[in-house]
């Protein structure tokens, strides 16, 4: 018995001891460029070839744009593979999202993976935006996985391998976060994407690896990399694909990693983390009552005298206390919420991704009626009248009924999916979505009045601005950094300019004089809404930093709210035309903001958290 004991004690050290070899693929963006499938279908190929990979991991932007036929073809070629494959997506694979962040795990079965292989855990989860443009972020769902994958390991000495698509450091919101739990194990080295590119990395003293690009860009063909772990030691190579009668070739090691238990426990630097510095400057800010969700909060909140309502991507509709934040009651839906909802007098109007329009009974969360659309919804509807507008995903805009939900027209010829709110006047219904086109439709009947389109790639849509409707005109700001007043009633552009960057987030004025513009850099841009050149009437350096989200600017009581991505709302005075106050809730993407007047706002943020927030003016 003892010999037997021995022996088997013995197979299982040399089982370990055994090299691990791994292909490591990323960035594949299947959908663009044209030749993106047949780089992946090459790489798996070559893959089955060898004999000894042991298993494939592809960590990220699987996809260009996330659409649910690229989900299809990447699949199909995975599929391919003899060897067992993990997975996650990358932001790729989740800001251009159709079908609201849930095909992915529909299609691949999986957004996240830990397994173990020879004495290793390898840990791996994916990295957004989520629908919204901003930094990278790990969503909160994610977060709270990791700590519980974590937690298992509490005890043991067993080495981690952790894996993201995005490096763990500030370019990733919440990076941090994810430091500070795997240092909590025996973490030995982290894997990105993202970048493109092969480099060697540092986050915090765990070792960092990013992978190139299985695309070929200007190659001949396209290339991954090869792990092999063998001694204490992880070697990466570059691995070119068999093509024709050219047979794959693997290069040299170009990064060598020691694998080894770095003691973490026992670290006494100080590493980079965000700075709330900007709460003592303006400490006359504080928080009424402040919350923190389970998960995402990819849309706005909405309130009236007594509630205050979002929804979450856990896919729930909160209504919350506006006196204290005491939750009131919920409403689950079957797919993650990125809709702004609607309210008028006692009804609330949502879309969910679970392609379904809900109206629910603001006062105790009762449905009093859903459509089913058959797609996912992201979109935000708009409430004018008795009559709800809202479009889907699916090439639909549609009018409904707001008593009864019946539909009372729908217009099918939408390019591209609707992200975005509509925005109407007494004749005309317009909507933006991402094919590159913005649409006036006929209120009474849907039909189509004109469309306008700039002629760009759809990665530079009007449909993530929310546009400005005053004056007769239309105001839009696309993602190629371009404010366009177009006249409401022909479609014809009265005046465009690049002057002041802008990405997606505008904002009009209470009087409806001026459209803000919310500059990548640092300064909010006022414009006049009557002028038939971009006229500019004033700016303020806020003083935010490179900026990016497309959370609309809103104005109430003379101040002007401006959400970042970087979780401070700044407000500033219209009169003084400076910076009034400024607080950060958070490190993540602010959504729509819902000022109360009184020197009060409720906020929401994309890593789930929320806040009433009083200003206190000094006497």
């Amino acid at each position: 018995m003892i010999r037997l004991i021995a022996f088997v004690l013995s197979m299982s050290v040399s089982a370990w001891a055994q090299p691990i070899r791994f292909a490591f693929v990323t960035d594949t963006h299947v959908g663009a460029p044209e030749t993106a499938a047949e780089d992946l279908q090459r790489t798996v190929n070559d893959i089955n070839a060898q004999s000894d990979i042991d298993f494939v991991v592809f960590t990220g932007d699987v996809t260009d744009f996330g659409t649910e036929q690229e989900f299809v073809t990447a699949r199909r070629i995975i599929d391919g593979l003899t060897k067992k494959w993990y997975i996650f997506p990358g932001n790729h694979d989740t800001k251009w999202s159709e079908n609201g962040c849930n095909s992915f795990r529909k299609v691949f079965g999986a957004e996240r993976f830990a397994f173990d292989f020879g004495k290793y855990r390898f840990i791996g989860c994916g990295s957004g935006p989520n629908m919204r443009m901003s930094p990278g972020l790990v969503a909160r769902e994610d977060v709270l996985w990791l700590r519980a994958e974590v937690e298992k390991l509490k005890g043991s000495d067993r080495p981690v391998i952790f894996m993201n698509h995005y490096p763990l450091d500030p370019a990733l919101a919440n990076w941090y976060l994810l430091i500070d739990e795997l240092k909590k194990t025996n973490v030995q080295a982290a894997l990105c994407g993202h970048g493109h590119a092969n480099k060697k990395l540092d986050f915090e003293g765990i070792p960092g690896t990013m992978g190139r690009s299985n695309l070929r860009a200007k190659d001949a063909v396209g290339a991954y990399n090869i792990v092999t772990m063998r001694n204490d030691s992880m070697y990466f190579a570059v691995r070119s694909p068999a093509v024709g009668e050219t047979p794959g070739q693997t290069a040299a090691p170009w990064r060598t990693i020691v694998l080894e238990n770095h003691s973490f426990g026992k670290d006494t630097k100080t590493y980079e983390r965000p700075s709330y510095a900007v709460n003592r400057q303006y400490a006359q800010v504080s928080a009424v009552w402040e919350k923190q969700d389970s998960s995402d909060i990819g849309a706005g909140i909405v309130a009236d005298k007594n509630l205050a309502i979002y929804p979450n991507t856990n896919g729930q509709i909160v209504a919350l206390s506006l006196a204290d934040g005491s939750v009131r009651w919920r409403f689950a839906t079957n797919g993650k919420v990125y809709s702004t909802p609607a309210m008028q007098t006692n009804r609330v109007v949502v879309g969910s991704t679970d392609g379904t329009i809900y109206c629910l009974d603001k006062r105790n969360g009762n449905l009093l009626w859903q459509v089913e659309t058959g797609k996912p919804i992201v979109a935000w509807p708009l409430i004018d009248g008795q009559v709800v507008y809202i479009g889907s995903s699916e090439g639909k805009f549609r009018a409904l009924s707001l008593r009864t939900g019946a539909e009372q027209w729908s217009f099918n010829d939408i390019n591209g999916f609707v992200e975005s709110v509509p925005v109407a006047d007494k004749e005309r219904v317009y909507v933006g979505s991402w094919g590159s086109s913005l649409y006036a439709l006929n209120k009474k009947n849907g039909q189509p009045v004109w469309t306008w389109t700039n002629g760009k790639s759809r990665n530079y849509s009007p449909a993530a601005t929310v546009p400005v409707l005053t004056n007769g005109r239309i105001f839009i700001q696309t993602p190629d950094r371009t404010v366009t007043a177009i006249d409401a009633r022909t479609g014809t552009e009265i005046w465009k300019s690049n002057q002041h960057k802008g990405f997606e987030a505008s904002g009009v004025s209470a009087d409806e004089s001026l459209v803000y513009v919310k500059c990548m850099n640092d300064t909010l841009w006022a414009l006049s809404t009557r002028s038939d050149t971009a006229q500019p009437a004033w700016y303020v350096n806020c003083s935010y930093g490179y900026e990016i989200s497309p959370s609309p600017i809103t104005e109430r009581d003379g101040i002007i709210y401006v959400p970042t991505d970087d979780g401070i709302l700044y407000a500033v005075d219209r009169q003084s035309k400076q910076v009034a106050w400024a607080h950060k809730l958070s490190n993540a993407m602010l959504n729509r903001v819902w000022p109360l007047g009184r020197n009060e706002v409720l906020v929401t943020t994309m890593d789930g958290k929320l806040a009433r927030l009083r200003y206190q003016p000094k006497p």
